[in-house]
């Protein structure tokens, strides 16, 4: 028996026996909340974006995690009429030695990647600040400033309306 047979087993035996969560949302929140014991995702799920989030989620729970072929497979594992994205067992019920066969993922040991460090700028203290700027206005010629001629706005004036008589 492979891992997906062992999966929808699983799904189905402990939803006659403990409980189980349907549905990206619900799978979420369990397995946020630290109550989920296995995760069991379709594949074929459209847009992926939908379920990417659970597996990273999954792993830093270590919470087993198990991809099947399609949601209509989950949807009847699950004991609903509908296809499901991702189902969660919550409460393994007779369950519990199928879960424990199907094991967390080993994780690959990762290498270590130290952070390179960018070079600082350093800033230079206020009054070097205000040294430089002094010599930036010296080495300026000072321009002549033309006088720029405003438009003074007029205000028209209001043309009385002949009243209407009723």
């Amino acid at each position: 028996m492979d891992q997906k047979d062992t999966a929808l087993e699983a799904i189905e035996t402990a939803r006659n026996t403990g409980k189980i969560k349907r549905g990206v949302n619900e799978v979420t929140k369990a397995l946020e909340r630290g109550v989920a014991k296995l995760v069991v995702l379709a594949s074929d799920v459209s847009p992926p974006e939908v379920i990417m989030h659970i597996g990273p989620l999954a792993k830093e729970k270590e919470v087993p995690l198990v991809n099947l072929v399609n949601k209509e497979e989950l949807g009847v594992a699950a004991g609903i009429g509908v296809p499901t994205s991702a189902v969660a067992v919550t409460e393994p019920g007779d369950a519990e030695k199928l879960i424990a066969q199907i094991g967390v993922p080993e994780e690959k040991p990762k290498e270590e990647k130290k952070p390179e460090k960018k070079e600082e700028k350093k800033e230079k203290p206020k009054e070097e600040k205000k040294q430089d700027k002094k010599e930036e206005k010296k080495e300026k010629p000072k321009e002549e400033k033309k006088p720029e001629k405003k438009e003074e706005k007029k205000e028209k004036p209001k043309e009385d309306k002949p009243e209407k008589k009723e």
